[in-house]
């Protein structure tokens, strides 16, 4: 078993989440190990949800509990970075897995996006963390952030308030300097479901998955679920993951 890391007891969490995530010891519970992300991206996506990203990148520790999350599920979904349209390249290459690993990558010349990689290995999918709660280092986030207000509401906002780079691209999510931790799961009537946001192709499909009514989520234009969307691969040639 991998050594417990010791929480930064000088960081001042801005939430009680933190204490209740590392209880009276003071140590941070072992990370969310392989398997957990070793499922469908649309299995992943849900589950994340309430989970905390723990960052220590610069040597400040910033962690946010997840509050909205987007899967994208493979060579057949057209928003997916890895569909089979755009194949495997230097800059989705991540995407590929293995699983538990971060694929970060560049928009619009100046965010960044972190996913978490899920599935089998050579099978693109990943769920896209698009909102967190602070819940440590609030006032590092607002340093970063260059402001004290909306530190973690969008991909762009949060990878910036705890530190994320395409330096991080393909990290392993139990190791330092960036980890997904493990938290009391959310319970099922607290999630709601729509279409997921800033993308043209598949929008509708019911991906997007968030705590309802929660001042952090996003607020990104988006469609309604359609609860009849295929989300089934064609053919025969995929693998059973994306079955």
């Amino acid at each position: 078993m991998t050594r417990q890391n010791s929480a930064d007891t000088s960081a001042t969490p801005s939430q009680g989440a933190w204490r209740s995530l590392v209880g009276p010891s003071g140590r941070l519970p072992e990370p969310l190990p392989e398997d957990f992300s070793a499922r469908p991206a649309r299995a992943v996506a849900p589950a994340l949800l309430g989970m905390v990203i723990h960052s220590q990148v610069g040597g400040s520790p910033t962690a946010a509990r997840i509050v909205e999350t987007e899967a994208y599920i493979g060579r057949h979904d057209p928003a997916c970075h890895g569909a089979a349209a755009a194949g495997r390249t230097q800059r989705n290459g991540s995407m590929f897995g293995p699983p538990g690993r971060a694929y970060v990558y560049f928009i619009y010349g100046m965010h960044w996006c972190l996913n978490v990689v899920t599935g089998e290995a050579d099978h693109p999918e990943a769920v896209l963390i698009r909102a967190g709660e602070p819940v440590l280092g609030r006032d590092v986030m607002a340093r970063r952030r260059g402001r004290d207000r909306d530190l973690t509401s969008g991909p762009a906002r949060l990878c910036q308030a705890l530190g994320v780079d395409g330096e991080l691209d393909g990290h392993h999510l139990t190791r330092a300097p960036l980890q997904l931790l493990p938290a009391p799961p959310v319970a099922a009537a607290k999630v709601a479901v729509s279409g997921r946001i800033g993308i043209r192709q598949a929008r509708d499909w019911p991906l997007r998955f968030f705590l309802r009514e929660h001042p952090c989520v996003s607020s990104g234009p988006h469609l309604p679920a359609d609860a009849d969307a295929d989300l089934t691969p064609p053919g025969p040639s995929h693998s059973k993951q994306e079955r």
